[in-house]
């Protein structure tokens, strides 16, 4: 009786072990800090910082043109009247301005 108990024990501790290790295996290849579910979110994070960082060039390159309109060597006069009228306060006696704060983006 002794012999078949320790005979059947060891047959089931066996894959009792194993399936363990498995189980703990597969939950952290899931669930884990370099798991499947960390890997999706690392993704995710990763298109969402592309995108902010497409939107932020692209705003770049806007300011860079209207720096390079007031430069000396490339002057534009309309870009110069229009920030001397935004800082300066300055309108002519016939003009009507009205401010609209959705319509300035600066």
């Amino acid at each position: 009786m002794r012999t078949e108990f320790s005979r059947r024990f060891q047959q089931v501790v066996g894959p009792l072990i194993s399936i363990t290790l498995l189980g703990y295996f597969v939950y952290h290849i899931i669930q884990g800090e370099r798991g499947l579910l960390s890997w999706m979110r690392l993704k995710q994070k990763i298109q969402t910082l592309e995108q902010k960082l497409t939107s932020v060039q692209e705003e770049q390159s806007q300011l860079e043109q209207r720096v390079y309109l007031l430069r000396p060597d490339s002057l534009d006069r309309d870009m110069l009247e229009e920030q001397a009228r935004k800082i300066l306060n300055y309108a002519n006696t016939d003009e009507l301005i009205i401010h609209d704060s959705e319509l300035v983006k600066e």
